[in-house]
C-alpha cells in the first residue's frame, strides 16, 4: 500500500514539473505581450506550492518505507 501512494506521489511531481513548465510559458508569454501577469503568477505559485507538499509525501513515504525495510531486515537477523 505504501509503495502504491509512493508511485501516485512520484506520478504527481512529474505532472508538477509539466504544469509548471506550461505556467512558465504562460506567464513570459503574456509579459512579452505587456499584458497583466498576475494572475498567471498566482497560478504558478499554486502550482509550485502543490509541487512542495507533493515532494514533501514522497519523502514522506520513502522514509517510511525504507524504516519499514530497515526493521524487517533487523529481525530477519535478530
Amino acid at each position: 500500500m505504501l509503495a502504491e501512494h509512493l508511485v501516485q506521489a512520484e506520478c504527481e511531481i512529474v505532472l508538477d514539473e509539466s504544469h509548471i513548465a506550461r505556467q512558465r510559458g504562460v506567464v513570459a508569454e503574456r509579459w512579452r505581450q505587456g499584458l497583466d501577469v498576475s494572475q498567471a503568477v498566482a497560478r504558478l505559485t499554486r502550482f509550485e506550492e502543490l509541487q512542495a507538499m507533493h515532494i514533501a509525501e514522497r519523502d514522506r513515504l520513502r522514509a517510511k518505507l525504507a524504516a519499514i525495510d530497515t526493521a524487517a531486515v533487523a529481525k530477519k537477523w535478530l
